[in-house]
């Protein structure tokens, strides 16, 4: 009776599962097939799908400025992923291993600002980059994915990191920085690929603050490219759609390569040592 048991709720889990996955796919599958129509409604029908038919992909790539697009968000994020594992990692030793006065006061200060929707500071954050010449610049677009969800994820990971082990190489003479470099890095190595993903998946779908940041359309990202090919009267579904499978492609890929060490940091960034 009992293995009979087991086995029904085993029968029940995987229908269950497998209706969640269809549900999750199905939105990716409708997107692919509706790219190689030329439709100017949502409907998708069958008869309309001609998968030789790339007049979609090639106006993407070609006619629209979206390959621009498309470089100037690859340089934002690989500059914003970079930017922000540096400093959130420097921020997270700070805070979980050097004592100084006010130390969690000012970190959970600095958390909290998470609590505040990117809305609430747009236009403040929009008049201090006006005053400073810095719009329709790259550093305007890199600056705002540095936040306090890096310093967070990985001081929650870093509090497994031995302080024995720090002691021992400031007893072998090791520096500060070679400390942090040589011995704390490669140690949070997963949660650093962890906090990758996130930046790399936050900026590459970021779009209120560059369309507003961005006046120039040399400096649009993919996002607001994509956002600009659907036109004022009409509407090309296809061609929206096409864009949209370009835009999701780099992301996947990423997550297909990075996933069981992204899944392992985040797995590990709430145990403590």
């Amino acid at each position: 009776m009992e293995n009979k048991k087991w086995s029904i709720v085993s029968v029940i889990g995987l229908l269950l599962t497998i209706v969640f996955a269809v549900t999750c796919i199905a939105p990716f599958v409708y997107m692919i097939l509706m790219s190689f129509t030329q439709a100017q409604t949502l409907n998708l029908r069958f008869s309309d799908i001609d998968f030789s038919d790339l007049s979609n992909y090639s106006y993407v790539f070609g006619k629209s400025g979206f390959f621009g697009a498309l470089k100037n968000s690859a340089i934002v994020v690989v500059c914003s992923c970079l930017f922000n594992c540096i400093i959130s990692s420097m921020a997270a030793y700070g805070f979980e291993k050097k004592r100084f006065p006010g130390r969690e006061a000012i970190y959970n200060m600095y958390v909290a600002t998470m609590m505040i929707p990117g809305q609430v500071t747009m236009i403040p954050v929009f008049i201090i980059m006006k005053k400073l010449g810095l719009l329709n610049s790259y550093f305007s677009l890199i600056v705002l994915i540095i936040n306090a969800f890096g310093v967070l994820l990985i001081r929650s990971f870093m509090a497994g990191v031995p302080d024995e082990l720090l002691e021992a190489a400031k007893v072998d003479g090791c520096p500060e920085h070679k400390i942090f470099i040589k011995v704390v890095m490669p140690l949070i190595k997963p949660v650093l690929i962890s906090l990758v993903v996130f930046t790399f998946v936050s900026s590459w779908n970021d779009f209120l603050w560059p369309l507003v940041s961005t006046t120039d359309s040399s400096m649009y990202t993919l996002t607001v490219a994509l956002s600009l090919l659907k036109t004022q009267y009409t509407a090309n579904y296809g061609l929206i759609m096409a864009g949209a499978a370009v835009s999701f492609v780099f992301p996947f890929i990423l997550y297909v390569f990075l996933q069981k060490q992204f899944v392992e940091g985040i797995a590990l960034s709430g145990v403590k040592g």
